[in-house]
């Protein structure tokens, strides 16, 4: 085992060893002695992401914390094998001039996923975005200083949504705050368009699924701001926030499960899936 560059795969790994050696019951001393490491740095390095572990080698920390599940035992050999590979997502090597290096833990993140659980206040999610509708809101964010940077992400953008139409596709619920469809962009065609988007891509594609949460459900489960939790074939779920100047990847059981907890509540806060429909089909008449 080497050092390595920390990523996400590979602190998903370090988490998943971490929970089985608090599960039993094991603190980082007691746990090197049973592994026959170095020292506890060793071992913290292994659980933080900073050092990975071949799959081959996974045996001993099985034995050591006494793990007899055949499913998590295949479920951490998966992740130890995502976690050893050097690869960055073919998107991110093809567009890594326009965007900044942590994205590619969320283009990974959605590559990797089977499902992701969605909560959008401001805009409509990217997956979600038309060619006019994401040019509005590039261009319109000020972060891209020339119109050549400006197509580049959203052509990104536009190729990030293979994963809703790829085999074994990503699996999308999400839960539109009105706030998103409210917000005027680029002018009535361009928000007429995105709205006829929303209606035929849940039509064309089974595994999306979109409600509207009205203004008049008050105050409610995601009034802090918008989320995603993505959920995995192999490994927990994971919570991504986005605060104004980065996203946050919670992996912690306790913060993941607040957020499961939190979208719960406003999918039955929401309309359901006809009536989000006709509050969409609705929106489309007032933009005419």
């Amino acid at each position: 085992m080497s050092d390595a560059r920390p990523n996400l795969m590979r602190r998903r790994l370090g988490l998943a060893l971490r929970t089985l050696r608090q599960r039993a019951g094991l603190n980082l001393p007691d746990a090197v002695r049973r592994l026959g490491l170095s020292g506890p740095s060793a071992l913290s390095k292994i659980e933080n992401g900073k050092q990975w572990v071949p799959s081959a080698a996974l045996d001993k920390y099985f034995d050591a914390y006494g793990v007899e599940d055949a499913q998590r035992i295949a479920e951490i050999r998966k992740l130890a094998s995502l976690a050893s590979s050097p690869r960055r997502t073919n998107l991110f090597n093809q567009y890594r001039d326009a965007v900044r290096d942590p994205f590619a833990d969320y283009l990974e993140l959605e590559e990797l996923a089977a499902h992701a659980d969605w909560y959008a206040v401001q805009l409509i999610p990217g997956l979600l975005q038309t060619p006019e509708y994401a040019h509005a809101v590039v261009d319109g964010s000020g972060k891209w200083r020339t119109a050549r940077e400006v197509r580049t992400f959203v052509e990104l953008r536009m190729k990030r949504q293979q994963v809703l139409r790829r085999e074994n596709s990503l699996s999308l619920w999400c839960v539109l705050d009105e706030a998103a469809l409210r917000r005027k962009i680029g002018g009535p065609q361009i928000m007429a368009g995105q709205f006829h988007h929303l209606l035929s891509i849940t039509e064309e594609l089974p595994g999306v699924e979109i409600q509207v949460l009205p203004f008049s459900a008050g105050v409610h489960a995601g009034i802090d701001g918008a989320f995603t939790v993505f959920r995995f074939d192999a490994g927990d779920p994971l919570a991504v926030v986005e605060p104004l100047t980065t996203a946050l990847y919670l992996e912690e059981d306790v913060h993941v499960g607040r957020y499961d907890v939190a979208f719960n509540h406003l999918r039955a806060r929401a309309l359901d899936i006809p009536a989000s429909r006709d509050f969409i089909s609705e929106l489309i008449k007032e933009e005419a």
